[in-house]
């Protein structure tokens, strides 16, 4: 993860304004800061997403493509995740030093999705045992401002929302044997439903509170934090714990109350923005998310 080095005099300034209820950018704990999405920004793929949250810029890529389903599940396509930590995001990610953390944020994100719930992905199968969809999932760290693994989380959500995936036709032809035909026509296409997608809210352990949305600057202050994925419903369906610190009970359930409740916001938000997205009929419109 990319850090920042602080005095001590500014770590006891940003540790005593949050005990105070007073953050550097004047929001309060349970605040994000502004986003800004832009959808359908990158050519060739299904669909993509690109989110500004503050100085963290992440870019997001959809692929879908015809595979084999996996052994166990037949009846099913699948997701697969890749993440790349750009050298210029950080100091840190130059030569291979953002491959770690790469693996970590693919890793957690394939955790959350592995579930029936999140994706649909019976839909995703073409014939069973033979043919599905295969979506492959491409985010790009652009520039690293904290918060990472909630604005990724966000963008991904943004992006699979976008996707559109060809319509199949199979036919079999003179010797019995099945044909399968893509449309060619852009509008006759299906799309991915995200309603039960979640998105991660990371609540980070700052002094005796808890923040959401935590700067480089606050992360650097923060002993522990929870990263808590919510769906819209407001169902916790994933929960990792992060840093050295320790966390009692009583933090640890009122952790995941704040991200129960600022994940359903945030999940509403995304949902009217995206609509709005949708109506909006010039290519990669850019609105704000508060």
């Amino acid at each position: 993860m990319a850090s920042v080095l602080l005095s001590e005099a500014e770590r006891t300034f940003i540790i005593h304004g949050v005990q105070d209820g007073l953050r550097t950018d004047g929001r309060s704990c349970d605040e994000y800061r502004v986003m800004e999405l832009q959808c359908d920004v990158v050519s060739n793929t299904s669909g993509s997403a690109r989110l500004k949250l503050s100085h963290t810029d992440i870019l997001v890529g959809i692929k879908a493509e015809m595979g084999t389903p996996k052994p166990d599940r037949p009846n099913e396509g699948y997701l697969e995740f890749f993440v790349d930590c750009s050298a210029n995001a950080a100091p840190e990610f130059e030569g291979r030093g953002g491959d770690e953390l790469a693996t970590e944020i693919a890793n957690t994100i394939q955790r959350i999705y592995d579930n029936k719930n999140a994706v649909d992905l019976k839909s995703l199968c073409i014939m069973p045992k033979e043919t599905c969809w295969v979506v492959y999932v491409d985010v790009v760290i652009l520039q690293c401002g904290g918060n990472l693994f909630d604005a990724i989380s966000i963008a991904m959500k943004a992006a699979l929302h976008n996707t559109r995936i060809p319509n199949v036709t199979i036919s079999v032809d003179d010797e019995g044997q099945r044909e399968i035909e893509l449309s060619d026509d852009p509008h006759d296409c299906s799309r991915i439903d995200t309603s039960n997608i979640p998105c991660m809210v990371t609540v980070s352990k700052v002094g005796n509170r808890h923040i959401v949305d935590a700067t480089m600057e606050e992360e650097a202050c923060c002993l522990a934090c929870m990263m808590v994925a919510v769906t819209a419903k407001g169902t916790i369906c994933g929960m990792r714990k992060e840093g050295s610190g320790s966390l009692d009970p009583e933090s640890v359930f009122e952790m995941m109350e704040s991200a129960k409740k600022v994940g359903v916001e945030v999940n509403k938000s995304l949902s009217l923005l995206l609509n709005k997205v949708e109506k909006e009929p010039n290519r990669g419109y850019t609105c704000f998310l508060d």
